[in-house]
């Protein structure tokens, strides 16, 4: 059974994919506070008998550790666009061919 690692930050989340020789990172976008929004981020990168995850949440109009931009809805509720995920992981990791899936379409 695989190992679960709790990575602190971003930086290092960021290391350990290049690390790794990263081909697939997978998201999810759930839940935060107050529950009607949806910011909350885990980010997982699996490799070889691990599994690393760095969590996220938000802050004012983004999220703390990532700086990735924080929607609002025309009712008022906050949240993180799939695409906005994916073009931070793909301009911040710079991995060629990195694969990168939500958890719920994985």
């Amino acid at each position: 059974m695989p190992e679960t690692l709790r990575v602190k930050t971003w930086q290092q989340f960021k290391e350990l994919a290049h690390e790794k020789n990263a081909k697939t990172v997978v998201y999810v976008i759930a839940q935060g506070i107050p529950a009607r929004n949806h910011t909350g981020l885990k980010l997982i990168l699996p490799a070889e008998h691990t599994q690393y995850i760095f969590t996220d949440s938000a802050k004012g109009e983004k999220m703390r550790r990532t700086g990735i931009p924080i929607r609002t809805g025309n009712k008022g509720n906050h949240f993180l666009t799939d695409q906005d995920v994916i073009d931070f992981l793909k301009t911040q990791l710079e991995i060629n061919g990195l694969k990168i899936f939500s958890y719920w379409t994985a």
